[in-house]
């Protein structure tokens, strides 16, 4: 769905600027002809609260952008942002989403552990406000493909596993990227993993948490751990495993950069990047 003006320079306020993926998100817009930095904040009162954009994000050299860090969500719209771009954590991602809906700015949320019930809330406001919205589990396209394969390969196969691993700093499990992948498999509409014996877990948790369909996810944690995911399907005699790894913050930008742009050709809320990447046939 279009939205009613193009805008070619996309302004955006940045939520989270001291985050990994803030100041990686502020580094690349920085000079980017598509887009303007024009706010940010992160937690209130934190040291580089009134500091140039250009240093929370350790821009080498002495570039200066002139915007400096806000205390709060409100004085970050003072440059009147087209989109907020929202790394906090999900309570607070959740209702600074709410507040730029209802002030006619658009919400990029790439905050995991947000639940149905809030993606429901959200997705009401975007509708009622006729404003697009996003909220983005992973903005890698090359872990959309494998979302998008594993969907794919749901169709064939009975059994499959999720295997999520990310750094130690993660606060949720599963990770929001595990969980959109499951709800990927679920559009097979049968229930994977039947059990063939009663099993017995001698430690709990030891086989994961199950979603409604049966697909089990395990979360693992590790210094030197990005973000790294295998979908692993099992049938007599082979084993599928589709794989991706996140080395480092790179491979999110060009994602990045398609969402806060196609964010504003929307005038509804819509979850995932591949919403808006050209995969072929929608589930």
């Amino acid at each position: 769905m279009t939205a009613k003006t193009e805008v070619k320079t996309v302004k955006v306020a940045i939520a989270g600027i001291n985050g990994r993926m803030g100041r990686a998100s502020a580094a690349a817009m920085m000079h980017h002809p598509d887009f303007k930095i024009v706010g940010a904040f992160g937690r209130s009162g934190a040291a580089y609260v009134g500091k140039d954009i250009a240093k929370v994000a350790a821009l080498a050299g002495d570039d200066k952008t002139g915007i400096l860090v806000s205390n709060g969500f409100l004085d970050s719209l003072a440059g009147a942002p087209d989109v907020l771009l929202e790394f906090t954590q999900a309570e607070t991602a959740v209702e600074h989403a709410k507040q730029a809906l209802e002030r006619g700015v658009r919400p990029v949320v790439g905050t995991s552990g947000i639940s149905p019930k809030q993606v429901e809330e959200l997705s009401k406001i975007a509708a009622d406000k006729k404003l697009g919205a996003m909220i983005v589990p992973n903005f890698s396209v090359g872990a959309v493909l494998m979302m998008e394969f594993a969907r794919q390969a749901a169709a064939m196969f009975e059994h499959v596993e999720i295997v999520e691993m990310h750094h130690t700093g993660k606060h949720d499990a599963p990770s929001g990227t595990s969980m959109h992948t499951a709800g990927k498999l679920a559009l097979a509409e049968k229930t994977f993993n039947k059990m063939e014996v009663e099993e017995k877990e001698l430690l709990a948790g030891s086989r994961g948490g199950a979603t409604a369909s049966g697909v089990r996810i395990h979360s693992l944690r590790l210094p030197g751990l990005i973000s790294h995911q295998e979908v692993i399907f099992g049938a007599d005699g082979e084993l599928l495993t589709i794989r991706h790894d996140s080395f480092n913050t790179n491979c999110f930008l060009k994602g990045i950069f398609l969402a806060v742009k196609s964010v504003m050709q929307l005038d509804r809320l819509v979850v995932g990047l591949d919403s808006v990447l050209p995969l072929g046939s929608k589930h």
